[in-house]
């Protein structure tokens, strides 16, 4: 009989603002210092889905373009982009979170230093970065827009993009009906519990996201990104009640 793998233990700071912190979520410094492990915990096939998301973002970038990350954080996503293509592109990562952009801004000081790179806050609820985009990302970012303002949003995406361009949109969703939902959420729980996370957490977390984390279901997404203007639309990852798609507009 196969052994089972051994969960890896909570670092204590993760493990502190889990049970510690009972008030709403959000994306302080407490979060930022244990952002990165909170995320490979959290996010199914999270390796994965970052490594899909790099590939399309090189396929489609367009030399001397920009390639826009919306609600970076610490700059997950960006990072093996700008190893990958270097002073082919420029960066520019918004962000409400200024802990967060902090974090980012350490992390990115060189070609920030260089001036390929950018770091800059922006509350994306009612404001969009002023630049011309050949790829950009929204990876777990539209969930924590209040829904009245996500069509606005993603029409911004879309006028913002360059021609032959990309954007790349990675969301929790719901279940295309409550009891697929709840068939989703309950593998979705076991997957963080097998990260070593406690049911006392599990719970927790889920009540602090309550009215901050917003899902919609599959088709939702894909309405709004096809109501934008995205003909070419398609899931290029998923797992249970996470999703990734590409869209491409039009040359």
């Amino acid at each position: 009989m196969a052994k089972r793998a051994q969960a890896l233990p909570i670092p204590a700071s993760s493990l502190a603002h889990d049970v510690a912190d009972a008030e709403k979520w959000s994306f302080d410094a407490a979060v930022v210092a244990c952002y990165d492990d909170m995320l490979e915990r959290s996010i199914p096939q999270y390796g994965v889905m970052r490594e899909a998301v790099t590939a399309l973002a090189v396929r489609f970038a367009q030399p001397h373009s920009t390639v826009l990350d919306l609600g970076c954080s610490q700059g997950g996503a960006l990072a093996p982009i700008i190893e990958r293509l270097g002073a082919t592109c420029s960066y520019l990562g918004v962000d409400s979170s200024e802990p967060m952009l902090l974090a980012a801004r350490q992390r990115f000081a060189a070609p920030i230093a260089r001036g390929t790179c950018a770091m800059d806050v922006c509350d994306l609820r009612g404001t969009y970065p002023a630049v011309e985009a050949s790829v950009t990302l929204a990876i777990l970012t539209l969930q924590f827009i209040p829904p009245e303002h996500r069509q606005r949003l993603v029409q911004q995406m879309y006028a913002h993009t360059r021609p032959g361009g990309v954007c790349i949109v990675v969301e929790k969703i719901l279940g295309s009906t409550a009891a697929i939902d709840t068939v989703m959420v309950d593998a979705y729980h076991g997957l963080k519990a097998a990260n070593g996370y406690t049911t006392e957490q599990i719970q927790h977390k889920r009540a602090s996201l309550e009215g901050v984390l917003m899902p919609l279901t599959a088709q939702w997404n894909e309405d709004l990104l096809r109501m934008a203007g995205f003909r070419q639309i398609d899931c290029f990852w998923r797992w249970m009640n996470f999703t990734g798609w590409v869209a491409i507009k039009d040359a």
